[in-house]
């Protein structure tokens, strides 16, 4: 792309951080707190929050108060906020949560699939089509998840051809982008190129969104590859925070700030502001009372307590 493509294009953050990442962490947080990150993040201008999930507490239950948080968080304008909702039973629960976006999931492998939710592949899909169009009936904006389409913790190695063949399996679907998650964020940018490139016979590049994990230092290349591959919408986590209950050894996503802080030197719209979001990377980090991974967070708090101690000596 050229400096002049740069200056025309906007790319929208989505972040997962209050529910992807919260879910992952040990220490589970109440209500009040995750709105109060949620709070920060709108404050920073951050529009599209993947707020929580709608998945039985049994199986995660740091999200067992999907509804209190809900129920909490300001509703302000042009702010949307998206829920994961595994099936019927959990988009009854969304909608009436007043949730804007209903998010279902599946994965590309079978293994992966039959440990995080305990159904094959077909019938996930199956699933993910039944639960979209009811909350497209609902009056609900749909997004679908599709996991371990760069590897799986299971299976290992996933095909490009395994992905399209899942993805073609979702064209019935009413929904306004596919997510593609590198879930154990084993992905490198030649393979970023691979995916998109059989994907856009099928699906438009406005239709398709990128979610990594920063496992083996590899999230921030494959985005910037698939900006430059046209990819307009990119999932990150404020802090780094996340992983995957099912993926043993995934680390974090994408960090917000590291995303926000490359987007905006290259000269593109976010729509987000840097320093407002390091406050909400900081109270994520003090929250969840230990220190985050985002790289730009850790050097703009550096820089911060530098100076801070500079103002104490000379006092």
């Amino acid at each position: 792309m050229d400096s002049a493509a740069h200056t025309r294009q906007r790319v929208s953050v989505y972040e997962v951080g209050p529910r992807d990442g919260l879910q992952n962490e040990a220490k589970t947080l109440p209500a009040a707190d995750k709105v109060r990150l949620i709070h920060a993040l709108m404050d920073a201008g951050i529009t599209r929050i993947e707020a929580t999930s709608f998945v039985h507490p049994k199986w995660i239950p740091q999200v067992a108060d999907a509804a209190e948080v809900m129920a909490q968080v300001d509703r302000r304008p042009g702010v949307v906020f998206s829920a994961l909702v595994p099936n019927l039973k959990g988009l009854e629960r969304a909608v009436a949560a007043g949730v804007d976006e209903a998010c279902v999931f599946l994965s590309v492998t079978e293994g992966h699939s039959k440990k995080n939710i305990n159904k094959s592949v077909a019938e996930a899909v199956s699933t993910a089509i039944e639960t979209a169009a009811a909350a497209r009936k609902a009056g609900m904006r749909v997004r679908a998840y599709l996991s371990c389409v760069w590897g799986c913790p299971y299976q290992g190695v996933v095909t490009t051809n395994e992905v399209v063949a899942v993805a073609k399996q979702l064209l019935e679907i009413d929904m306004y982008q596919l997510a593609l998650g590198d879930t154990i964020g084993v992905g490198v940018p030649s393979q970023t190129v691979e995916i998109l490139q059989a994907l856009y016979p099928y699906y438009p590049r406005e239709k398709l969104g990128l979610h990594f994990h920063d496992t083996r230092g590899t999230a921030l290349a494959n985005a910037l590859t698939g900006i430059q591959q046209g990819v307009t919408s990119i999932d990150s986590s404020i802090g780094g925070l996340g992983g995957c209950p099912y993926a043993p050894g995934a680390a974090g996503n994408l960090a917000t700030e590291d995303l926000v802080y490359m987007l905006q030197g290259m000269g593109l719209e976010t729509g987000v502001d840097l320093e407002k979001l390091v406050e909400a990377g900081e109270l994520a980090q003090s929250l969840i009372g230990k220190k985050l991974t985002g790289k730009y967070l850790q050097a703009a708090l550096g820089t911060r307590e530098k100076r801070a101690a500079k103002i104490r000596a000379q006092s």
